[in-house]
């Protein structure tokens, strides 16, 4: 780490293909939009070496487009991977977006990555959402730091922000949220500001300077050390807290010094464990400065404190039929298990999947096994193919780097694996193997789309294709009740991102309508009609008479036909066709329009003509009868019904319960989880919550998670019912 007695930059530059898993890191940036992810991910490459200047590769292009605004835009909205060497070691950095919408490519980063570093504003705090992610990482043990930005921002506090990391991280154990370093700051300027200009080492106790734009290791001043003694015993003891030597604590406290070595020894396990989180600081290189502030110490503290693959419990895997298979974590000799963690669409290569290699060797031109987790309901195949490897690639701005191969730890890009889809295994052909899915978010914001002209209709499926096959939070759906075609987005900057592509990458121009829900009609109490259908213009007639009651029948029932005709009043051949034109009209409905349900339909008498009756007449008759008994009955409009689980700070239970009520919702029940959170069990109709995903997100300041299923349809208010009949009349 940058405390190393004798810390240097060593070797640097553009990373290369990995021989072994222990010279990989793989570290994932987090944090709300607007923290600095991105700037410290330009500061961290150019650091590295791999740029000569901020955004500016060595040959002249651009790492991930830093310098353009447009790319920094679309960067904000999806997954990135940039590689940079550092001492030897290939470092993958995963920058996520800091959008809520965007969680899936959150995920998708939490997946390929190892480690976390958890990006903090010092002018924002810890917003709610980045405790959430927070909470994920420790479910599953994984490694983090916690890295201060902004810190030349007016009022940015390095302490305070310090304590409240502590307290936002450390529910469990303040002290293990510790800074590794203090800053030092510079001559106040005219508005009262001091920039920090360097750093001081609060276990080496060596001085950091980073005002000439080059790191320089210098001895504090005698003034200076008085100023960390706090922070730096507080730290020492909260390494030997985790430490392993279980004698290290009393020999402390007995007054032995401690060796620096075996303090930062112990402070790397610590991390790499997951049970100590170091705060350090960073700024991004000033104009014409080689190095930003706290980069090397970042890079040093990636190198040697976070784990590497070797070290990673490798995800459940399977055969594709669902039997287990033993396979050993991150061994590059052994079978073949890589994921596609992400998948985009290059207008000049076609798709390009980022994947990250889990166990054996991936090389390009070799055929490989696809299999797939079926996500049907969100518009994805069941994937079960073969299918050949193009270019094996790491990305290095506009341009990919060939590489010969990639070995289990690392990530590469892979060019044309045409039916491979983002959470999607690759397995030797001859041993097909599956990976257990990440957990994805159900997208619950519906966009309901149509095609903005003919040449727009022939090309939109292709492109929702393509679309959902990047994006596994996206759920396509073709609703055969609504006759509409509706993509399932988490927000509404999601919703935004998706028609841009549709428009921009594919070439679809797409019309926004109105989305609507399944609604139903039914009687509200029993009701005969007579449906009677005779034409005679000369030469073979139609006759058919019917005489039906239809009676309610509870929720779910369905439509039930009964024949109760006596006599022969209606022939026997008849019957059915009187049923089949019960159960059309049924499908159309009978008052506004939407599906008749739940009702019983007796067949009580008729008539017909040896010579005039026939199948078509008595379908017309049987549907002219159920028109006839609804228009002298109450019929019930129904609204379909979602039973909803928000889980919610318990700062927001009172708004959230309050907004639910005056959606129609009825609380059911709250349940008291951990966290200092509330479970609320709700029933709301599905046409108060169309837009429920954003003014919940609003409501909570980012902090809530609801989930819907719908539960049944029930009858919906006289005077909303009026109004849905009167909007339908006049459409």
């Amino acid at each position: 780490m940058g405390d190393k007695a004798n810390a240097h930059p060593g070797a640097a530059g553009r990373a290369t293909a990995a021989d072994h898993p222990a010279s990989v890191r793989n570290v994932v940036l987090v944090g709300h939009s607007g923290s600095g992810k991105t700037t410290l991910v330009e500061a961290l490459a150019l650091t590295a070496g791999a740029v000569n200047r901020a955004g500016r590769v060595e040959d002249g292009g651009t790492v991930s487009d830093y310098d353009e605004i447009e790319h920094r835009q679309q960067r904000s909205v999806q997954l990135s991977l940039v590689p940079v060497d550092w001492d030897g070691y290939k470092i993958n950095i995963l920058d996520t977006p800091g959008y809520a919408d965007f969680v899936g490519e959150l995920r998708a980063g939490l997946r390929a990555a190892d480690a976390a570093l958890f990006v903090v504003s010092a002018s924002d705090g810890v917003d709610g959402s980045t405790r959430m992610v927070w909470e994920e990482c420790a479910a599953v043990g994984m490694p983090r730091a916690i890295v201060i930005t902004h810190l030349e921002a007016a009022r940015a506090d390095f302490e305070e922000m310090t304590r409240v990391c502590a307290e936002a991280f450390g529910a469990d154990d303040p002290d293990a949220v510790l800074p590794l370093y203090l800053p030092l700051h510079g001559e106040e300027g005219p508005d009262g500001h001091a920039p920090v200009t360097g750093l001081i080492g609060l276990l080496s106790q060596r001085l950091f300077d980073y005002s000439s734009g080059e790191r320089k290791e210098a001895e504090p001043g005698p003034e200076q050390l008085p100023l960390i003694e706090e922070a730096r015993n507080r730290l020492i003891e909260g390494i030997i807290a985790e430490s392993e030597d279980e004698t290290l604590m009393d020999r402390y406290l007995g007054g032995e010094e401690i060796d620096l070595k075996t303090l930062v020894q112990d402070l790397e396990r610590a991390v790499a464990r997951g049970t100590f989180f170091p705060v350090l600081a960073a700024a991004p290189a000033t104009d014409g400065a080689r190095q930003g502030l706290g980069t090397v110490e970042l890079l040093e503290l990636v190198t040697g404190g976070f784990p590497t693959p070797l070290e990673r419990e490798a995800p459940t895997v399977t055969t594709p039929d669902g039997a287990a298979r033993g396979v050993k974590a991150c061994d590059p000799n052994g079978p073949l298990v890589a994921e596609v963690v992400k998948t985009a669409s290059d207008p000049y290569v076609g798709r390009v999947s980022l994947v990250r290699v889990f166990s054996g060797t991936l090389r390009p031109d070799e055929t490989v096994h696809v299999s797939g987790h079926g996500l049907t309901d969100r518009g994805h195949e069941d994937h079960d193919v073969d299918e050949r490897v193009g270019a094996l690639s790491r990305p290095f701005g506009k341009q990919q780097r060939a590489l010969t191969h990639c070995i289990a730890g690392d990530l590469a890009c892979v060019a044309k694996l045409n039916r491979a889809e983002t959470g999607d295994t690759l397995s030797a052909k001859d041993d097909p193997l599956l990976m257990e899915p990440w957990q994805m978010p159900d997208p619950l914001l519906p966009l309901a789309i149509q095609a903005h002209s003919k040449p727009d209709e022939d090309k939109l499926s292709q492109g929702l294709g393509r679309l959902v096959a990047e994006d596994p939070t996206m759920r396509l759906e073709q609703n055969q009740n609504t006759h509409q075609v509706v993509l399932w987005c988490l927000g509404e900057a999601h919703a935004d991102v998706a028609l841009e592509r549709l428009r921009n990458r594919y070439g679809v121009q797409v019309d926004v309508v109105p989305y609507k829900v399944s609604l139903r009609e039914t009687f509200a109490d029993k009701s005969a009609g007579r449906g009677r259908h005779v034409k005679q213009s000369g030469g073979h007639g139609q006759y058919a008479i019917c005489e039906i009651e239809v009676e309610p029948l509870p929720n779910g029932s369905g439509i039930e036909f009964v024949d109760k005709v006596v006599g022969g009043a209606v022939p026997r051949q008849f019957i059915p066709s009187v049923e089949k034109g019960v159960r059309a009209q049924a499908a159309k409905g009978v008052a506004a329009g939407y599906p008749l349900i739940d009702v019983r339909i007796t067949l009580l008498d008729g008539k017909a003509h040896s010579v005039d009756s026939s199948d078509a007449a008595f379908q017309t008759a049987g549907a002219l009868a159920l028109r006839e008994a609804a228009a002298d009955a109450r019929i019930h409009l129904l609204e379909p019904v979602a039973e909803v689980t928000v889980l919610v700070g318990d700062d927001y239970v009172g708004a959230v319960m309050s907004d639910l009520s005056g959606r129609r919702g009825r609380v059911v029940g709250t349940e008291q989880t951990t966290g200092g959170r509330t479970l609320v069990r709700a029933e709301v109709p599905e046409i108060e919550i169309g837009r429920y995903a954003v003014d919940l997100r609003s409501l909570s300041h980012g902090t809530a998670r609801f989930n819907r299923s719908y539960a049944r349809h029930e009858p919906m208010p006289p005077q909303i019912a009026e109004r849905i009949r009167e909007q339908t009349q006049d459409a």
